[in-house]
């Protein structure tokens, strides 16, 4: 029902930035939870950031709480992640997801994006 394309990943030092974008299309995302996600080798999938509809809620794990930001734009149908203050603990896959059924902002999410990497080097 609802295709998810990430882009924006990449190599980046220590303390830099990247926005990554997310783009639906199939269905109206509009009212949807929107979430970005992270993998990194060895680890399980975690929550990094999650938005109702129209941003008035949001979720961060605290591990990314002031450097991260995530933003939508339903008119574009794209959800942003605006990532600062990179750590090379931030390096993982990247996804992008959606939650059209949820009653909850963190989740379940049943529609996945592909992924996008990010590594941060020191």
């Amino acid at each position: 029902q609802v295709q998810l394309v990430e882009s924006g990943g990449g190599l980046v030092q220590a303390g830099g930035s990247l926005r990554l974008s997310c783009a639906a299309s199939g269905r109206t995302f509009s009212r949807y939870y929107m979430g970005w996600f992270r993998q990194a080798p060895g680890k399980e999938r975690e929550i990094v950031a999650a938005s109702n509809w129209n941003g008035d809620i949001t979720y961060y794990r605290d591990s990314v709480n002031g450097r991260f930001t995530i933003s939508r734009d339903n008119a574009k149908n794209t959800v942003y992640l605006q990532m600062n203050s990179l750590k090379v603990e931030d390096t993982a896959v990247y996804y992008c997801a959606s939650a059209p059924v949820s009653v909850t902002i963190r989740g379940p999410y049943d529609f996945w994006g592909q992924g996008t990497q990010v590594t941060v080097s020191s």
